[in-house]
Order: structure tokens, then sequence, then C-alpha cells
């Protein structure tokens, strides 16, 4: 158990942190702020308009990092678990990934009320947000590939 909460860990935070490097890079193409994306996700707390604060501050970029970041290693920590349970039976590090993050993108725009999705549809198109799931998968893939090695 305490090896797959390192490893929820550990590939949740790559995950979180190249989430919201894609999140960054995708926002200034749409010619918007980096911060937006991040600024958005605390619309949990302050609503639509957070997606609308172009600079960083506490109340929203701290409170969207931290809430994107927990949401990270929540989705590496199932990854990680499935992972596990399925043992040799799945060889593709990838395929699971990107199920899993289908998964994810299923939970946060169609499952849950829209104030606990991620709120970067406040900020970013559709294709910019499946983009950051995908780079969520490789993120989540390559800590995998990683940490097997190490093993």
């Amino acid at each position: 158990m305490k090896r797959l909460i390192l490893r929820a860990l550990s590939s949740g935070t790559v995950a979180s942190l190249a989430t919201t490097a894609a999140l960054a890079m995708l926002a200034r193409v749409e010619g918007r702020r980096a911060i937006q994306p991040t600024n958005a996700t605390s619309h949990v707390l302050h609503g639509d308009s957070a997606g609308h604060v172009r600079h960083p501050d506490i109340p929203h970029t701290m409170l969207g990092y931290v809430v994107h970041h927990a949401s990270a290693v929540f989705w590496a920590a199932i990854y990680q678990a499935w992972r596990a349970r399925r043992g040799a039976q799945s060889k593709s590090p990838l395929g699971d990934a990107m199920l899993l993050s289908a998964v994810a993108a299923f939970v946060d725009y169609v499952v849950v009320p829209r104030r606990l999705s991620p709120g970067w549809e406040i900020v970013l198109p559709k294709s910019a947000i499946a983009l950051t799931y995908f780079t969520m998968a490789f993120a989540l893939a390559a800590t995998e590939r990683g940490a097997n090695r190490r093993d």
C-alpha cells in the first residue's frame, strides 16, 4: 500500500505539472494569459469570474492549483491501483493511461456538477481541454515506465 501511495503521489505530481504547463501554453495560443486556466479551477469557490482573473494571486491561483494537484493525484492513485491489479495482463501503460484519462474527462465534464468541474471551459475551447487530458495520459504513462525501470 505504501508503494502505491508513493507512486500515486509521484505520478500525480508529474501529471499535475505537465497538465498545468499544457494549460498555460494552450491559453497563450488562445490569446489568454497563461495563468487563467489555473485561476479558472478556483471557480469551485469563486464562480465563473475566477477564469477571468488574468494575474496570479493567492485566492485564485493557489486554490486553483491545489484543487488541480489533488485531482491529478486522485486520478493517478486510481491509475496506479488499476495497473497494480491488472499486473501482467496489461503491457500498455499508455493505453491504460488513455482509458483512465478518458474516464477522468467524462467524470469531470459529464458526471460531476459543473461547479466541481476543472473550470477550464471558462477559458479554453474543448479541443484544448482534450489536449490537456491527453497530456495527463502521457504523463501518467511516462511515470509508469520510469517507475518500472527503477523496480
